[in-house]
């Protein structure tokens, strides 16, 4: 199959891309950099050094003997997606080119209306040209599991059946996100439903839980294929951080008592799961959601398995939730239709715990301490 990869320079875009082509599909990569510079507004860059996507390609080309395309361009820039997507006639896009930081869409008004632009504006743009170019494209659209919150409730995968007042209908799972971000997803949610049944369009909703890990098989076959680790307070997930944390020294922070419970997937998880949505293309109208997650823990178990797995002494430093969530709560996720397609997940491991202390260990100087501790809140976003 011809796969496009919206944002193939990302974290996950970049071995999703790897993964894809290691599997045979015609791949090219669309991206506009906007990631990169993230890092130079911030101060901050990947813990593992990342090449260009130029020197990317051109090294998979060289290990595996296999091509990527790459446009560079952005998605708000509709005369350009719609060319690059005629130009490279896809049987699916893979959408990851969003602004994917709940921080980074809270630290102030300039940042919440740019993701919210960004996001949203973006995937109508690409919706359009798929219904003007080939509605037969499957969309395979990266979400995330905080689309749902934290309801009282086992969450779905992304449909409820209803009944009320003796009456029964099939509803999209009531969403309450928890950021700007994560309101940009359920948007596009709507946006991406309304065109499946509007216009016949076909598209899968991945709703992702929480990635770890920094390596699949493909990156791990060169250094210059080598994927993102964002260690930071607004990048980095609480699994690479709290990781960064141990082998520095410094004490684990969780964020009140650590109660939230949060889903999570490894990274060869991840790309895996693209593939199988990818192979196993939903029907023409259908809006297909799966719970992209393999597991479940609280925040505070997290900090006590790194603390447990790493080799020396390790502090856990509860502080102040800088974000507006539940501290403790009710958390069941159904997650079963990627295994229903052949997902053999992997669960968080002492052997991954400790290949990441690895990594992290051989480029401790590159981080910047004052960067893993919270400095967007929530409530501060209205003063500014």
């Amino acid at each position: 199959m011809r796969v496009l990869v919206l944002g193939g320079d990302g974290y996950l875009g970049w071995p999703t891309a790897l993964h894809l082509s290691d599997k045979g599909h015609e791949v090219a990569v669309l991206d506009n950099f906007a990631r990169r510079g993230y890092d130079a507004e911030l101060g901050v860059e990947s813990l593992v050094p990342i090449e260009s996507l130029a020197d990317r390609i051109a090294a998979w080309h060289e290990v595996s003997g296999a091509a990527i395309t790459s446009y560079e361009g952005d998605l708000l820039d509709a005369e350009f997606l719609f060319e690059a997507v005629r130009d490279f006639r896809p049987d699916s896009i893979v959408h990851y080119a969003e602004q994917r930081s709940a921080p980074y869409s809270m630290i102030d008004r300039e940042h919440a209306v740019y993701t919210q632009h960004n996001n949203v504006v973006g995937n109508l743009n690409l919706l359009y040209a798929i219904a003007e170019i080939d509605p037969a494209i499957h969309l395979v659209k990266l979400g995330t599991m905080g689309e749902y919150g934290t309801p009282n409730v086992d969450i779905e995968e992304g449909w409820l059946d209803l009944e009320h007042n003796g009456r029964k209908d099939r509803v999209l799972f009531p969403k309450r996100p928890g950021s700007f971000y994560h309101l940009t997803k359920v948007h596009d949610s709507h946006n991406i439903e309304f065109t499946c049944r509007a216009w016949g369009l076909r598209a899968t909703d991945l709703n992702q839980g929480i990635v770890y890990g920094q390596q699949t098989p493909q990156t791990a076959l060169d250094p210059r294929l080598a994927t993102r680790f964002d260690y930071d307070a607004v990048f980095g997930t609480v699994l690479n951080r709290f990781v960064i944390q141990a082998v520095l020294g410094q004490p684990l922070t969780v964020y009140g008592k650590g109660a939230q419970t949060r889903g999570l997937i490894d990274i060869r998880d991840t790309v895996e799961c693209i593939r199988l949505a990818v192979e196993n293309p939903a029907e023409a109208g259908e809006f297909r959601v799966f719970n992209q997650m393999t597991e479940s823990m609280s925040v505070a178990a997290i900090a006590d398995l790194v603390a447990e797995r790493f080799p020396g002494p390790v502090q856990i430093e509860q502080l102040e939730n800088p974000r507006t969530e539940a501290l403790e709560h009710y958390y069941n996720v159904k997650h079963t239709g990627l295994v229903g397609l052949g997902l053999a997940p992997h669960l968080l491991s002492d052997t991954l715990i400790e290949s990441m202390f690895d990594i992290v260990g051989a480029n401790k100087h590159r981080v910047n301490p004052d960067k893993l501790r919270p400095t967007v809140r929530w409530r501060g976003a209205l003063k500014s």
